[in-house]
């Protein structure tokens, strides 16, 4: 079975960078699109990034684009979000997916970690 581990969460200051990593164990054949979203209270599940099987097509949220870069490293199985100049608005649980098709939608999502936390203070 498919399983993801985010880690990279912790509570930092507002101006500051923070990388989350998701491991990606027990896929067989081709890679899947990735993609990470957020959920704070009161905002439900948002999408943040998302990037192809190739890694060559990247979608960002509006919110995050220009501070955020998602990657992989199919070799480690492994997806990033880099996050920097980060606001209190970006405080949320973050969330790796796996989909078959690259899209903002959730629905669409197949596998999912079990979140990572991400504080921002003013």
């Amino acid at each position: 079975q498919v399983k993801l581990v985010e880690s990279g969460g912790r509570s930092v200051q507002g101006g500051a960078s923070l990388r989350l990593s998701c491991v990606e164990s027990g896929r067989t054949g081709s890679p899947f699109v990735m993609g990470w979203f957020r959920q704070a209270p009161g905002k439900g599940r948002e999408f943040v990034a998302a990037i192809n099987r190739s890694g060559n097509t990247r979608e960002y949220a509006y919110p995050v684009k220009g501070r955020f870069t998602i990657s992989r490293d199919k070799a480690k199985n492994t997806v990033y979000l880099e996050m920097n100049l980060l606001i209190p608005e970006d405080t949320a649980v973050y969330y790796c997916a796996a989909s078959a098709f690259i899209s903002r939608d959730s629905a669409e999502f197949l596998y999912w970690g079990q979140g990572t936390q991400v504080t921002v203070s003013s």
